[in-house]
């Protein structure tokens, strides 16, 4: 018996049953009860200037990032004394390749955008990837993209879903250098094209098919690392970039301290200034945020409080005046076998970082906004709350 997360790539044969069952687990566009009912193909629109959508990656202690609960979004939610615009998860095709309709559609019911990351990965990294830019750019994935696609186009409402998370970060198999780009650490063949180049025709594949499902409530993002590693030129996270026909957003990871025990660390604002000219040149015209930012409690370098404090007084005090959103990793993971060594983003177990967010968020008042604002047949109205 095949356990779900070593499924083989499906079939075509076996489609139209497929599209059967993904309205049974929850893909179809009704949901009584939620703030978002009735918003059929809807897109999310950027936030008027001067506003800061709020998201967050509300917890989890699998390291999967696919663990996440109702529960979870609340508790952070009174932790900070704000509501948020979008939930952010990851979807790991390793567990199953098809649209996560149940996760989505609780999320829709807390007034929320679902914010999908599109997670094309094996649990074992050491094994083939059956999900790599090459099979996509092979057109084995083909199948599997159109039924996600077509599910998404089904739930109706909007979405916001990315792919190659941290492109420019070799922590993440979709980095160029594990597909031609350069030659690191053994890594990478400059005889085959360059892994930024199979990067970008992949992304633009992924999307073109999704689009043609008549995914149209999908907002695509483009979610680099704030720094490139390796520091390479050809790893600058302006040759992943697919381009402004298929990148609806741009976001941006940046952290400090990740772990009690790591030995240095940049300032929010050390990273996000160099990252916001680059972008700036890169795409002026698109919508820009803050996808994942955080910082560990117990770390001797700094408390997440001051971390944490100092970069939403940038954020909220305009720094960078495109920026229109920002979302915290609100996580608990574990490093090793030694408690003292876990790390822990959460807001709710740190009060100084609770207040950090609290007074802050309280003072910016309807600076934040807390719903989604979305358009539908020309219109843009916010969700309820």
């Amino acid at each position: 018996m095949l356990h779900e997360g070593t499924e083989p790539v499906l079939r075509p044969a076996i489609l139209s049953l497929l599209v059967i069952a993904l309205g049974l687990l929850g893909c179809t566009p009704a949901d009584p009860g939620s703030p978002l009912t009735g918003f059929a193909r809807a897109r999310l629109l950027a936030p008027p200037a001067g506003k800061l959508y709020h998201g967050v990656f509300p917890g989890g202690s699998s390291g999967a990032e696919d663990d996440i609960t109702p529960a979870q979004v609340q508790s952070y939610e009174e932790a900070v004394g704000k509501r948020v615009a979008w939930v952010y998860f990851s979807h790991n095709w390793y567990a199953g390749t098809g649209f996560p309709g149940r996760a989505a559609a609780w999320i829709r019911r807390t007034g929320a955008v679902p914010y999908i990351r599109l997670m094309l990965r094996e649990e074992d990294a050491s094994t083939p990837n059956r999900f790599s830019i090459e099979h996509v750019l092979a057109g084995d994935l083909d199948t599997n993209l159109r039924l996600w696609g077509r599910a998404a186009r089904e739930f109706a409402s909007p979405l916001i879903v990315e792919f190659g998370t941290e492109v420019n970060g070799d922590w993440f198999p979709w980095n160029g250098v594990y597909h031609g780009g350069g030659t690191v650490d053994g890594f990478g063949d400059p005889t085959k094209p360059d892994g930024p180049e199979r990067f970008v025709a992949a992304y633009r594949r992924i999307v073109k098919l999704m689009r043609a499902q008549g995914a149209r409530n999908v907002t695509w993002v483009f979610h680099p690392n704030a720094t490139d590693w390796p520091e390479e030129a050809w790893n600058r996270f302006e040759n992943y970039y697919p381009g402004d026909a298929f990148v609806d957003w741009i976001g941006v990871s940046a952290y400090g301290p990740q772990q009690p025990t790591a030995t240095e660390y940049e300032t929010f604002r050390a990273q996000m200034d160099p990252w916001y000219a680059r972008v700036s040149a890169m795409a002026p015209t698109k919508p820009v945020f803050v996808a994942e930012f955080g910082c560990v409690a117990g770390s001797p370098l700094i408390g997440a409080d001051q971390w944490a404090g100092a970069a939403l007084d940038d954020i909220l005090g305009g720094r960078w005046p495109r920026l229109m959103g920002f979302s915290w990793w609100n996580e608990h993971w574990q490093n090793d076998d030694n408690p003292a060594h876990d790390s822990d983003m959460k807001v709710e177990d740190t009060p100084a970082l609770a207040a950090a967010f609290n007074t802050r968020l309280a003072a910016a008042g309807d600076k934040v906004v807390e719903r989604p604002i979305v358009a539908t047949r020309g219109t843009s109205r916010s969700a309820a709350s």
